[in-house]
């Protein structure tokens, strides 16, 4: 899916008819697995904050609450000026869902099944095509992908509740929790982790990531990495 992205569709019409798709299964349609629900069972009762590249709006659906979290890359669930003229993002949910009618297809729980018989449309009509409420440019993804990401005003009211928790905790035992995060994007969540758990004596840092867990040298000491399934492993905490 994340690769279909990228492809050079002909049209805007052809362009939104696959992005809506993306959209409710990556962001409507709930996670498979009941992984977010079992990690807010583990943190409930604590003081805790989850910083994230994850763009699927899962921990907030979880249940986990919205004022702990930060979403450094974006929203499924937002688009914005594709320009972008101004720094403001718009739900998308109720655009997406006529999309998907109009495609021929109806949204549930497990999936997207075609309304009727025969393959769905390909396209959109040319009036569900978004754009830009300001200067009417075509609407883009709230997705951290090049120069024009829009960091609106709730990313930076979240940005400052990170850093405010962070600071209050300068010192104190602490667990840096790192779930899952590869070599894409390390400088978000992997580095600073390692970073703030070697300046802090007091910090363990936790790694669970089937086939990437692993710490470096400095901090081996302070880190517990496990090999394993996200899921399974959360399940038996």
């Amino acid at each position: 899916m994340y690769s279909a992205g990228f492809y050079p569709y002909a049209t805007l019409e052809e362009y939104w008819a696959y992005w809506s798709r993306y959209i409710y299964i990556n962001r409507y349609q709930n996670a498979p697995k009941p992984v977010y629900e079992n990690l807010l069972k583990l943190v409930q009762g604590k003081d805790y904050f989850v910083l994230t590249t994850n763009v699927d709006h899962c921990f907030q659906k979880a249940g986990l609450d919205k004022h702990r979290l930060f979403y450094t890359q974006g929203d499924y669930g937002l688009w914005q000026c594709s320009k972008p003229c101004h720094s403001q993002t718009y739900d998308n949910e109720e655009t997406v869902c006529k999309m998907l009618e109009a495609q021929g297809l109806q949204a549930q729980q497990n999936g997207l099944k075609p309304l009727a018989n025969g393959a769905p449309k390909t396209c959109v009509p040319t009036q569900l095509v978004p754009h830009c409420p300001v200067c009417g440019a075509p609407m883009a993804m709230n997705l951290r992908a090049d120069g024009t990401f829009v960091q609106d005003e709730g990313w930076y009211k979240a940005s400052e509740r990170y850093h405010d928790f962070i600071r209050r905790h300068e010192g104190l035992r602490m667990l840096y929790l790192e779930l899952g995060v590869g070599a894409n994007t390390p400088g978000i969540i992997k580095y600073p982790f390692w970073q703030m758990t070697y300046q802090n004596p007091k910090a363990v840092y936790g790694c669970i990531n089937l086939g990437e867990a692993f710490a470096p040298r400095e901090i081996q000491k302070q880190a517990i990495c496990i090999n394993a399934d996200i899921a399974q492993t959360i399940a038996c905490l």
